[in-house]
């Protein structure tokens, strides 16, 4: 007897298949597109650090930029402070503020300790004690002694 032969019949399986598995399933990797990738991936790490030096050294330019517009202008100030210098009238001006210098004619003050006293506890203490304070030295012959030793010491060299 001979063997019959079986029907054979496609078996449908279910379709869970995602749309992203059905990109991925119609990708066709040829050669050329491997080769090309593979030149994309040498091209990034030949070329990242050479960017990123590229990146750091205008980032230093940049600074430096920076310094230098910072020193021009401190040049400038320099400049325009030399100029003032070269005026008379303000050089008078400094030296009468600076060194206390007056004028032919002009009568100066010169105020010492002129800063208010410091308060303390937010009320302002009073320097007076309000008990009467008696010393041990008579003042008018103490007087006498300072008016005689003026009077007796040698005179000045004229």
């Amino acid at each position: 007897m001979a063997k019959k032969r079986a029907d054979r019949t496609p078996v449908a399986l279910p379709d869970t298949e995602t749309p992203a598995a059905r990109w991925l399933r119609g990708l066709r990797l040829s050669g050329f597109s491997l080769v090309m990738m593979g030149l994309l991936i040498m091209a990034v790490v030949v070329l990242a650090p050479g960017i990123r030096t590229f990146v750091d050294q205008r980032q230093q330019i940049d600074r430096l930029t920076a310094a230098v517009e910072a020193q021009q202008g401190a040049v400038e100030e320099l400049k325009s402070e030399r100029e003032r210098w070269n005026d008379r009238t303000y050089v008078t001006t400094q030296a009468r503020d600076r060194l206390s210098y007056v004028l032919p004619g002009d009568v100066s003050f010169l105020v010492i300790n002129d800063l208010a006293l410091p308060v303390a506890g937010g009320a302002a203490e009073s320097v007076a004690t309000p008990t009467i304070q008696t010393t041990n030295v008579d003042w008018l012959s103490s007087m006498f002694a300072s008016v005689m030793t003026a009077g007796l010491a040698p005179e000045a060299a004229k």
